[in-house]
């Protein structure tokens, strides 16, 4: 092993977090009320939501889970990916919609169209899937560390939550907007440097033709079209569903920065995704031939820290030890920008749909602040306590991500586009969405071997989901023209309208 580099690799992640938590640190004295710390007082221009959104959709999933698959299975790995590049598509006519109605919450949307039970069960739903991404978050700093500094996992764990946790309570969606147009740059600079080095020194085109096995650029990869669906599915339903990205689309200045916003994230995701499965095709297939005695062999087993290993051990195939250095920042930048957006989100859930209606109406701005800052520190140790619960990080990705496009997206989406969606059939396909995820996830905990594989439980929970929408919608009496107007009309009775509400 390369010991003389460890330092230099401990010391660019310490610099590269003391940075991220100096302007956490700075915005937090421009905290004055819950705007500015849920939705950053609305005001975050067109790139600094290009790079929020990047930042956020680019985290352990697709770092460590996908770069894992795609280390296995080839570029069939896409199709994991190409989920949420269809959805970003669609929610680019959303987004203007969505940032007009101008709350704080997708649970704040659906109290709107259906009623203060979906408020309830959509918050539940987004609490659960999203500490499970935040703690997945939390097992990828942990491999950063024992990658650096030979840190233990565990340790490397803890400290990773502490960051994250503190890092959110400070500043919430002002501290994450401003450090995220940093990280987001640092990923794109890191992956694309990265690729063509390892390519060309692995030996190009000759290298493909002669070392990689055919079937790994299969569109398939040698499953069949129900594993496609099973891997596609999650993304594009939870890209869909996606609080954060509603959360965002209410921080930006106007209509229009939201949509312009879109199509750049977009056209960003699919070149940083496509780069991180080619990179980790090309490293793995490297590392996977050495000789097991060796210190750079790679199992198919840790498959899931290819990119983590191509970063530490570059100069094997190509990579200088300045793009290790940047790989390391950009999966810390991966690591604590995802985890900071999926932490605060449901903070503000549980403060804003919960807490704030429920509870405590009157509360003060101070303190529902506060009051956030504690959701934060519990979530977050909810989060961790979490991770004993699945055997890797792809399970808990098919799992979160499953919860929310099952549970949350039908209604949500039925919300925008079909004005003959009831209050009934929303409530009735949130819980459906929800109990079935639970239900078969709960079984596979107590399974040797899991009852329905992760990666197809959303076919099922979303199919379900969407049927039972449906159904009780036709059953049930069409809601009056007021409960739908306001997702439907432009003019400046909905701000009226939603105002009153």
């Amino acid at each position: 092993m390369n010991l003389e580099l460890e330092p230099a690799f401990f010391w660019i992640v310490i610099l590269y977090l003391a940075l991220l938590m100096g302007i956490s640190i700075w915005k937090s004295r421009a905290i004055k009320n819950q705007e500015d710390f849920m939705v950053a007082g609305r005001s975050v221009s067109t790139p600094k939501l290009v790079g929020t959104l990047l930042c956020t959709w680019l985290g352990s999933g697709t770092l460590l889970a996908g770069a894992g698959l795609a280390a296995r299975v080839g570029i069939s790995e896409l199709w994991l990916a190409a989920g949420a590049w269809i959805g970003i598509v669609i929610v680019f006519f959303l987004a203007a919609r969505v940032r007009r109605i101008a709350q704080y919450t997708v649970p704040d949307i659906l109290e709107l169209r259906y009623n203060k039970w979906a408020r309830i069960l959509g918050t539940i739903v987004i609490v659960i899937a999203y500490t499970t991404i935040v703690g997945y978050q939390f097992r990828g700093g942990g491999f950063v560390l024992n990658l650096v500094a030979g840190i233990p996992e565990w340790q490397g764990v803890l400290l990773t939550a502490g960051f994250i946790i503190a890092f959110t309570a400070f500043a919430g969606m002002l501290s994450i907007v401003s450090v995220d147009i940093i990280n987001g740059a640092v990923i794109t600079l890191a992956v694309l440097f990265a690729v063509p080095l390892v390519f060309v020194n692995l030996g190009g085109t000759e290298y493909l033709a002669t070392q990689l096995d055919p079937q790994m650029f299969d569109i398939l990869g040698g499953q069949n079209w129900i594993w496609v669906m099973g891997v596609f599915f999650p993304t594009f339903l939870l890209l869909l569903g996606e609080s954060n990205m509603y959360q965002k689309f209410y921080s930006a200045k106007n209509e229009k920065s939201a949509k312009t916003a879109v199509m750049w994230w977009v056209v960003g995701t699919i070149i940083i995704e496509t780069a991180i499965a080619s990179l980790a095709i090309l490293a793995f297939s490297h590392f996977n031939a050495l000789d097991p005695s060796s210190v750079m062999h790679l199992a198919a087993e840790d498959s899931e820290r290819i990119i983590l290993h191509a970063a530490r051990f570059g100069t094997e195939i190509g990579i200088p030890l300045a793009g290790g250095l940047l790989l390391i920042c950009a999966a810390v930048a991966i690591i604590t920008s995802t985890g900071n957006s999926f932490l605060l989100t449901p903070s503000t859930n549980l403060t804003r749909d919960i807490y704030q209606r429920f509870i405590n109406p009157g509360a003060s701005e101070k303190v529902i602040v506060l009051f956030q800052r504690l959701m934060v520190l519990a979530l977050g140790i909810i989060a961790w306590l979490l991770l004993t619960q699945f055997r890797t990080i792809l399970d808990m990705a098919f799992t979160a991500y499953t919860m929310i496009g099952a549970g949350l997206t039908p209604a949500l989406l039925a919300a925008f586009l079909w004005k003959r969606v009831t209050t009934a059939g929303g409530v009735a396909s949130i819980a459906t969405g929800m109990g079935v995820t639970l239900m078969i996830t709960i079984i596979n905990s107590v399974r040797d071997e899991p009852w329905i594989g992760f990666e197809f439980i959303v076919l099922p929970a979303a199919g379900l989901s969407i049927l039972v929408l449906i159904i009780v919608s036709l059953l049930t009496p069409p809601d009056p023209g007021e409960k739908w107007k306001l997702f439907y009309e432009k003019d400046v009775e909905l701000r009226d309208a939603i105002e009153e509400f």
